[in-house]
């Protein structure tokens, strides 16, 4: 039997080399002319399928193309430019077009014109220094439109928020070869704003809307202004849809000032989420949720209800207020029973927090708040003068101040390939009860990514975490604000809390310090796949510095989807330097890169 094999990949090259020959420009570009406008002029007369059956197709392209050479010559300012359409050969013809440019035209001195009312002098001025039409440059047709796209816009950007461009007037002088643009501009009056006008079917309160605005009674229209309200209303999450707009010109009041239109449209008033989860090391876990929006008309939010699972189950809920006595601070307070059982401590307690979070421009902010934790503590802790595993069970009330701060100068939440992330935390924590102890929590993160090739299509990522705690030890300090590393979130390879040194009995030992530090190599594959490379590493110490002598290290790699809304990951990793009880691998899938 004869194979067809050798058959088919000659045909598959056929048409693949078919294809790649079936296009060709529309025309031949012939003539003395540098090789940027040459490679302009190629690219406005285009490709067409295939070579002209016939002089006559050939003609009829030939003139084709003439047209649009002659476009793109004028718009680069060869006004004096000598076009001619040719066709060359019989029986294989071949359309041509003869350029000779000429002498290119430059710019002359811009004019604006105004029609009554004209603006005040300042703006005028203003305005007409930022048109960047500097004569002696070449006359192209761009930048001409481009410079008035830039009047309009600084005028609206001044106050002038009806301004509009009437049909502009370019003289172009063969004697002298100049292109002078005239501008004709009709500003409209000078535009200062009211308060707001709502429009909502929803219960939000129009005062509460008014103190969100960033200007005041009689200031200048300013558009920026205008999208900072509808970011400060975006921001708060309880809007299907957010439309901040000026009123029309027949709004206008009698002394002159024009309201801003706010078009609400609500999310559902209620949310039931339901969810579940399960891992090797955590087990199942079971969410059920309610959340209310804007129950009070300021764009509030509640969230309430339980999670039952292995390691962390809590009942409770949390209020929060966007926008709390002034634009970009939340208000959020919380209430959970909390019951924890992990492999280095047991928790039943009753937690409290108020927080305030300000924003500081788009992705950055700093908050401050007060916790109140009031429970049952059973731990399991190391004794460093009888060098033996011991049980503690004590009652405690731990009040925490806290403190934070984040920046974020990265290009995306999710997905991210250039910049860097900033995070800072501090805890003075205050310890009463069956022992008392005070001490200060301190905590700092930084992430940097840099893109190896053009188009991001290579990043390499990299996180240091360092963390310490001042003024406590290692008995007194309650277990829950010990440090511990591994998992997905830390050093991956390893699982939940096991980078920590160990007790006797396998159970991990909370630590004074940390250190965790990740490197990643993050490749695109085609569209949708990423493939990444990892090295993480980390160590937990007794001591209020870093100990980096028992640093335990983390390898894998991972493949990501990419999706609309950020990445799903999925990573394999391996313990590098395994001990007694660490799993030989660990696996790990989110949403979002790990850093």
């Amino acid at each position: 039997m004869t194979s067809r094999l050798p058959l088919l990949l000659a045909t598959a090259a056929l048409c693949a080399f078919a294809t790649q020959a079936a296009a060709e420009p529309r025309a031949q570009i012939r003539g003395e002319i540098d090789a940027d406008l040459k490679r302009q002029l190629e690219q406005a007369v285009g490709q067409v399928d295939g070579a002209p059956a016939n002089r006559f197709e050939a003609r009829r392209r030939a003139r084709a193309a003439l047209e649009s050479a002659q476009a793109l010559l004028r718009s680069e300012g060869y006004y004096q430019a000598t076009v001619q359409d040719q066709v060359e050969g019989e029986e294989t013809p071949v359309a041509i077009v003869e350029v000779t440019p000429g002498r290119r035209f430059l710019l002359g001195e811009a004019k604006v014109n105004w029609s009554a009312p004209a603006p005040d002098a300042d703006t005028s001025a203003a305005v007409i220094e930022n048109i960047k039409l500097k004569p002696g440059e070449p006359g192209r047709a761009a930048d001409v439109l481009a410079a008035e796209g830039r009047l309009i816009a600084d005028l609206t950007r001044r106050g002038y928020a009806d301004a509009v461009a009437q049909p502009r007037r370019v003289v172009v002088d063969h004697a002298t070869f100049l292109v002078e643009p005239g501008f004709n501009v009709a500003s409209g009056e000078l535009v200062r704003l009211d308060g707001i006008q709502l429009r909502t079917r929803g219960p939000t309160k129009p005062d509460w809307v008014q103190s969100l605005v960033p200007w005041r009674e009689g200031d200048r229209y300013d558009p920026e202004d205008v999208a900072e309200l509808e970011r400060r209303l975006l921001d708060t999450g309880v809007y299907d849809g957010v439309g901040v707009a000026l009123s029309s010109l027949d709004d206008t009041r009698p002394d002159g000032l024009r309201p801003v239109v706010v078009t609400l449209a609500d999310r559902p008033v209620s949310l039931l989420e339901a969810g579940a989860s399960y891992s090797t090391y955590e087990g199942v876990g079971v969410d059920v949720f309610r959340t209310r929006y804007n129950r009070f008309g300021r764009a509030d939010t509640l969230r309430y209800g339980a999670r039952i699972a292995s390691i962390d189950s809590r009942i409770g809920g949390e209020w929060s207020q966007p926008h709390w006595r002034r634009a970009g601070r939340t208000l959020k307070l919380s209430s959970f029973i909390v019951n924890e059982q992990t492999d280095a401590y047991d928790r039943s307690a009753l937690t409290m927090a108020a927080d305030l979070s300000q924003r500081l421009g788009k992705t950055s902010w700093f908050s401050y708040g007060v916790g109140v934790d009031a429970g049952r503590y059973t731990e399991y802790r190391f004794d460093p003068e009888t060098q033996t595993p011991i049980t503690l069970d004590r009652d405690l009330a731990i009040v925490t101040l806290r403190g934070s701060a984040y920046m974020d100068r990265s290009n995306d939440p999710l997905n991210p390939t250039t910049g860097y992330r900033l995070s800072v935390s501090a805890q003075p924590t205050a310890v009463t009860g069956e022992d008392t102890v005070m001490f200060l929590r301190t905590e700092g993160q930084a992430s940097a990514y840099l893109p190896l090739q053009d188009g991001a299509k290579t990043v390499l990522a990299g996180r240091a975490r360092i963390g310490s705690i001042i003024g406590g030890e290692e008995l007194t300090v309650p277990s829950d604000r010990l440090f511990y590393s591994g998992g997905g979130g830390s050093v991956r390879g390893y699982s939940y809390q096991s980078i920590n040194p160990r007790l006797p009995d396998n159970r991990p030992r909370g630590g004074l310090s940390l250190f965790e530090t990740s490197l990643e190599v993050r490749r695109d594959i085609g569209e949708k796949f990423q493939a990444v490379a990892f090295v993480d590493g980390g160590a937990v110490g007794f001591q209020e510095t870093p100990n980096f002598s028992n640093m335990r290290y983390g390898a894998g790699v991972g493949v990501r989807y990419k999706l609309p809304f950020g990445p799903v990951r999925a990573d394999i990793a391996f313990p590098l330097n395994k001990r007694e009880g660490d799993s030989g691998f660990q696996l790990y899938i989110s949403i979002g890169q790990a850093f």
